[in-house]
């Protein structure tokens, strides 16, 4: 009989701990280039994430290669010669959302919040913070940030042929839809 209790209270305290983390292999990262040469935009869609409501911690993960761009070349520039993704397969985030207690998950709302973190590309880690939205409708989960890094804080260099081409700062935005995470 105890060890059915005990059994009962692992199944319980483990359905309650995966109930809390929420993810996502489908988050949408674009960003957007704007010299007065030329606009290069990209879009990735296979952005895997993973939020723990009760924490407010909160991971992505990019693969590099995934970014889809206009032109084949720009794409091919962009791995080959700027990101180095053969060398440098993925971006990668792990921070927190800062105010997480302001959010509430079980009421529909939108919560502006700071999120706080390290962001690693192109093999150079940078503390980040940024702003973004939680939306929570009907139960679903979804976050949103728009932000700019700057190119030279992760060592991507541009070769002198095409500085006038390219902007010394990229904004990124993020949109993803989160699912609960299944244990």
């Amino acid at each position: 009989m105890k060890n059915a209790i005990v059994l009962l209270f692992a199944i319980s305290l483990a359905s309650t701990l995966s109930a809390q983390k929420y993810f996502t292999r489908t988050g949408q990262v674009d960003f957007l280039s704007e010299a007065p040469m030329e606009k290069i935009e990209a879009k990735n869609s296979k952005a895997t994430s993973v939020l723990d409501i009760e924490t407010g911690r909160l991971e992505f993960a990019v693969l590099v290669k995934a970014f889809q761009f206009e032109k084949a070349l720009m794409q091919e520039h962009f791995n080959e010669n700027y990101m180095e993704s053969s060398k440098f397969p993925k971006a990668t985030f792990k921070g927190e959302i800062a105010d997480n207690a302001a959010v509430k998950y079980n009421q529909d709302g939108s919560y502006p919040v700071k999120v706080k973190g390290e962001m690693t590309i192109h093999g150079v880690t940078q503390a980040i913070t940024a702003p973004g939205v939680i939306q929570v409708k009907g139960g679903q989960i979804s976050a949103e940030a728009d932000f700019t890094v700057l190119v030279a804080d992760y060592k991507i260099e541009i070769p002198a042929l095409v500085r006038d081409n390219i902007a010394k700062e990229v904004k990124i935005a993020v949109r993803t839809v989160y699912e609960p995470l299944k244990g």
